[in-house]
């Protein structure tokens, strides 16, 4: 049986692993809540019963997750490029806005080098 935490379907891994594969929830939050709930981290997400997997989404609905979160990402990151500073004009450039450097790597937020025919001369 398919295990759905948060409208995710979860594989059948430990249990600590199968609860980060929905967004918003980390490793340190499974943890908290596998904690205050007294379940064994061990355990495979399908073994697990019935009145486990209810108290586990009653904890996992109180943290923000999947939908809300990517959309207030989504909301935060619109106000930086309205207001105009720095981090929302490296949003709207694709470029990494924490710092990093740009000239040798930042391969991941610039994305690859098209190469343009008939610029060598």
């Amino acid at each position: 049986m398919a295990v759905r935490i948060a409208g995710v379907t979860l594989p059948n891994k430990r249990i600590i692993i199968a609860l980060t594969y929905v967004y918003g929830v980390g490793a340190t939050i499974a943890t908290d809540i596998l904690k205050k709930l007294k379940i064994d981290e061990s355990v495979r997400a399908e073994a697990l019963s019935e009145d486990d997997l209810t108290k586990i989404r009653l904890e996992v609905d109180l943290v923000p997750h999947e939908g809300d979160l990517r959309r207030k990402v989504q909301n935060d990151m619109k106000r930086l490029q309205e207001v105009g500073c720095y981090r929302g004009y490296r949003h709207s450039r694709g470029l990494p806005c924490r710092g990093q450097r740009t000239q040798c790597n930042a391969r991941t937020r610039k994305g690859k080098k098209v190469a343009i025919a008939g610029k060598k001369k």
